[in-house]
Parts: structure tokens; C-alpha cells; sequence
């Protein structure tokens, strides 16, 4: 089993993954609408 220190790592770790992921996503979905419009 993980000890404390590796734990308290992983959730940092996830945590600013998952809040990349929060702003990265819509970010993308936006330029992809854009080019999709532009092309049309």
C-alpha cells in the first residue's frame, strides 16, 4: 500500500489535472465552433 506522502502527491497531482481539464475542454470546443463556422 501507498504511504501518506505518495497519496497527498497523487491528489495534488489529480487535482490540477482535473482543473486543467475544467478550462482546456471548453477552450477547445470553442476554437473547434469557430473553424467549423469559418469553413462553412
Amino acid at each position: 500500500m501507498a504511504n501518506t506522502h505518495d497519496t497527498k502527491a497523487n491528489e495534488r497531482t489529480y487535482g490540477s489535472f482535473i482543473s486543467t481539464l475544467k478550462w482546456s475542454v471548453p477552450l477547445i470546443s470553442v476554437l473547434v465552433l469557430l473553424i467549423l463556422i469559418i469553413i462553412s
